[in-house]
């Protein structure tokens, strides 16, 4: 997910400068960023962009390794037809491998069988010159992945290049992107030594990501504690009625039994469901504003299970625990 959205960002905020790195041309004003989902039978990825310019369409495809189900050169095609079968236009696939391997499947481009040969281009940015990407603000994030004889000085130039932008948040997203793609070849500690990590927090691709892995949480949560929940219930309300049907005959026994485990699974999942949102969302907050005092998260325990969902979104607009308090207070006034 980290390396999906960062790319994501990338492509979406400064599609002329991959246009221009990959076509080697000045691209035309008119760029359109492509839905991801074709017809036929749906495909959605993040790391997968289609880029309009003009009358062509730049298919851009990031790997990290060339692992892939079905086969990527399988994939290349099967989105080339799809497009042209849309767009009928031009096309140029592109796949762009991020972590250094000699494993054969980053060496081919191409889709054979009898009577077909089908070939797309295949990038691996260790192999690149870091130069054309350290001219241009939006490729700075690959370019700590190029070709390098000292890794650690092209670190440290885009670093430079990166403290060099004028406009702040500008110089706070970049510099995360870095940092977060920075990953895949470097360590975390080398990394920092030349980024500050608070510039990662303050940008929208790190909010972004916080986003969606609260998002993620909270739906795991439910879905574990319901499952858990529903378990316990069913088994304890199975016991239950066992034991009555001895009492008071098998058949009411075990229907009495069946409806109160499915009623206290659904409570125990809805409740474990809200311990742990509740506990994602205290290190969140506790991680963005500090530590809470005791009496702000007692109040934060209080919240509905709806309201924790409110707080988990309105949280990441949180700059000091005034903004928590007053966010708070509007339910205690009703």
């Amino acid at each position: 997910m980290t390396y999906d959205s960062t790319l994501k960002y990338l492509v979406e905020q400064y599609p002329q400068s991959f246009t221009r790195w990959l076509w080697n041309q000045e691209p035309p004003e008119d760029i359109e960023i492509l839905n991801t989902e074709l017809s036929t039978e749906p495909i959605r990825a993040d790391a997968l962009f289609f880029v309009r310019v003009a009358d062509a369409i730049l298919h851009l495809e990031f790997q990290t390794l060339p692992q892939s189900e079905p086969p990527l050169p399988l994939r290349m095609i099967d989105y080339w037809v799809r497009l042209y079968r849309q767009y009928r236009c031009k096309i140029d696939q592109v796949i762009i491998f991020l972590k250094p391997t000699r494993l054969a499947g980053v060496f081919v481009n191409q889709f054979t069988e009898p009577n077909l040969s089908f070939h797309y281009r295949v990038i691996r940015i260790w192999e690149c010159d870091p130069q054309p990407l350290l001219t241009t603000p939006g490729l700075l994030p690959l370019a700590v992945l190029a070709q390098a004889e000292v890794p650690e000085t092209l670190l440290s130039q885009v670093a430079a290049k990166i403290d060099m932008i004028e406009d702040r948040q500008q110089q706070r997203n970049l510099s995360a992107c870095v940092q977060l793609l920075a990953g895949v070849k470097f360590d975390e500690q080398l990394i920092q030594a030349y980024f500050r990590e608070d510039m990662m927090q303050e940008s929208v691709v790190y909010q972004r990501i916080i986003s969606q892995g609260l998002k993620q949480g909270l739906e795991q949560g439910l879905e574990q504690g319901l499952e858990q929940g529903l378990k316990q219930g069913l088994k304890q309300g199975l016991e239950q009625g066992l034991e009555q049907g001895l009492e008071q005959g098998l058949e009411q026994g075990l229907e009495q039994g069946l409806e109160q485990g499915l009623e206290q699974g659904l409570e125990q999942g809805l409740e474990q469901g809200k311990r742990n949102e509740l506990n994602l969302i205290i290190r969140l907050l506790n991680r963005r504003l500090g530590q809470l005092n005791p009496q702000l998260q007692h109040q934060i325990e209080q919240l509905s299970f709806s309201q924790f969902e409110d707080l988990g979104e309105a949280l990441l607009d949180f700059e000091t625990e005034v903004d928590l308090t007053n966010w708070l207070n509007q339910f205690r006034d009703r």
